[in-house]
């Protein structure tokens, strides 16, 4: 295959992985969907909403996390291992939120370790504020 000259290494590199991140942004986002909005709301709630949360907004979450880990593959490991191990411990939220919605579940068995990675890489990549990427 000739390829023209005006295409560099990287931009065929970078061509090659578009659509791999695309469809692990749409991986993660459906894994979302289907796993974690039932009980993680995407948007601010209301004030309706507020009374009915059994978990805290995802925005909220990430904002937490992304203070505390600024670095994107230290935040989406971290994420991907408090999936499979939540702890009080490990925790990076307020303690009252710990109080009002007690510590998140396991998803081990919920989530495989791929799966884990991949909702992790999407909720840092989709919600809270931009920190360092």
């Amino acid at each position: 295959m000739l390829i023209p000259k005006f295409l560099t290494f990287s931009t065929l590199i970078a061509l090659s992985i578009a659509p791999v991140q695309s469809f692990a942004q749409e991986n993660g986002e459906s894994l979302f969907e289907q796993k974690c909005s039932m009980c993680h709301l995407k948007q601010r709630p209301s004030a309706e909403e507020m009374k009915n949360m059994i978990a805290p907004p995802m925005m909220g979450v990430m904002r937490h996390v992304k203070q505390a880990k600024p670095d994107r593959a230290e935040a989406i490991a971290f994420i991907a291992d408090y999936l499979e191990a939540p702890a009080q411990s490990k925790a990076l939220c307020m303690p009252q939120s710990i109080a009002r919605f007690g510590l998140m579940p396991s998803q081990k068995g919920n989530l495989t370790p791929e799966e884990a990675q991949t909702v992790a890489a999407y909720v840092y990549d989709t919600f809270g504020p931009r920190f360092n990427r």
